[in-house]
């Protein structure tokens, strides 16, 4: 597919088997060329969907890169913001939200001023779990926002703990205004989080906001799982609504295996007298040592 700049005609939705880059500019000023931008996003609503993940680690970012993931999120943390960068980094071709902390804004001003803190180093979008004024304030400056809805971990003593929403008349009914209220306010997309799969495929349909569905099976418009669930980076129990698709944890376990068993095998060696050996050692030329020791005498 033909690269597209800004001012372009329209551009075809794309999607993970055929798309192109698109050109553009970072709030940073930087050029840049990724595969969706928010114009894209919204164009493909309801044509395809999405696979999304947030990778912790540069090497988890560049191998869902490499594999084709269609977006990103990334933990971003604005006191020390170099791990969302080296992540940003790593995947430069692939659109990305920085994930920012509930409790890092507390007016309508910090949560601008992070927003751009956000964007100028290189984030496509931010996520949030903050309130619709705070949304408000960072759309108004052209910030791209997602919001959250649903079971909200951190904010989950108002739902009665990591449980489902969207169970009852009362709930649906909450969520579904939580995901209107966002739209109000100017969010270009919000992730859904654990809420009956039925239920997201009839609100997706009465939302223009991109829905990226996590526990919320397929009735989002993005696919979204942690790349540690993916990877299969822990050991049981997992989340419910993930799935594992390998198993490094224990890879990661028989190399510290490999590791222990290797320090063992050195101390007994120095213990023993296996270690260093001969070969391991460097020996003096004839007579240095006789001349060494004539010299201190």
């Amino acid at each position: 597919m033909t690269n597209h700049s800004i001012g372009d005609g329209d551009i075809p939705p794309r999607n993970s088997a055929s798309r192109g880059l698109v050109r553009g500019m970072t709030f940073g000023g930087e050029y840049s060329a990724r595969n969706y931008t928010v114009r894209d996003l919204r164009q493909q609503k309801g044509t395809c969907i999405l696979a999304e993940t947030l990778p912790f680690t540069v090497e988890e970012a560049m191998a869902a890169e490499e594999a084709g993931i269609d977006t990103m999120k990334v933990r971003f943390n604005p006191c020390d913001p170099a791990t969302a960068v080296a992540i940003r980094r790593a995947a430069p071709k692939t659109f990305m939200a920085f994930s920012v902390p509930l409790t890092s804004a507390a007016t309508n001003v910090e949560a601008v001023r992070l927003g751009l803190q956000a964007m100028e180093l290189g984030a496509d979008a931010i996520m949030c779990q903050w309130p619709k004024r705070f949304i408000e304030s960072a759309a108004e400056v052209g910030i791209p926002v997602q919001g959250h809805v649903g079971l909200i971990p951190r904010k989950s003593t108002w739902t009665g703990g990591l449980r489902a929403a969207g169970n009852t008349i009362e709930q649906a009914r909450w969520v579904f205004d939580e995901i209107k209220a966002l739209e109000n306010a100017g969010a270009y997309a919000v992730e859904v989080e654990v809420i009956p799969e039925d239920l997201l495929i009839e609100i997706s349909k009465r939302t223009n906001l991109i829905t990226s569905s996590i526990g919320a099976g397929r009735g989002g418009d993005i696919i979204f799982l942690f790349a540690e669930d993916i990877l299969g980076n822990h050991p049981p129990p997992h989340p419910r609504h993930s799935k594992q698709y390998r198993n490094i944890h224990q890879k990661l376990a028989n190399v510290q295996r490999e590791r222990v068993a290797g320090f063992q095998d050195f101390i007994n060696d120095v213990r023993g007298g296996g270690f260093p050996e001969t070969k391991h050692t460097i020996k003096t030329p004839d007579g240095l040592i006789t001349q060494f020791l004539d010299g201190l005498d």
